[in-house]
């Protein structure tokens, strides 16, 4: 009887005036697994010797992002990719790139600054 006493006694205000339906559980599942957007995925080629902005820009034009998708490049698409851009990008010599963005790509910075100290410009 005092329990129901005091429950009687006391009014409780409801903490929330409305319940907002939750979404479904797909809906959470599919905005969470959501496919990870270029430009978060997007690494700074101009790291690689030899790359400026402008040729950045040429590689992601044709879906070169990262450092992985560059090591993985043959050395002739690169060339094409350089050639399609014009006089000013095909002079340049792309030979080393995916050697140095496969170092990018493992985490081998050190190995890489080395590597450019003894290469000038990139080039072996």
């Amino acid at each position: 009887p005092v329990i129901e006493q005091v429950v009687e006694a006391v009014h409780v205000e409801p903490i929330v005036e409305h319940v907002v339906e939750a979404a479904p559980v797909e809906a959470v599942v599919e905005h969470v697994a959501a496919p990870v957007t270029v430009a978060s995925a997007k690494d700074d080629l101009k790291k690689i010797e030899g790359i400026g902005p402008k040729i950045e820009e040429h590689f992601n034009n044709a879906g070169i992002y990262t450092f992985a998708q560059l090591a993985a490049t043959d050395v002739e698409h690169l060339k094409e990719i350089l050639h399609a851009a014009g006089p000013r990008y095909a002079i340049h010599n792309p030979g080393t790139w995916p050697q140095q963005s496969a170092m990018c790509a493992a985490g081998q910075w050190d190995e890489l600054k080395v590597w450019q100290d003894a290469h000038i410009g990139g080039k072996e």
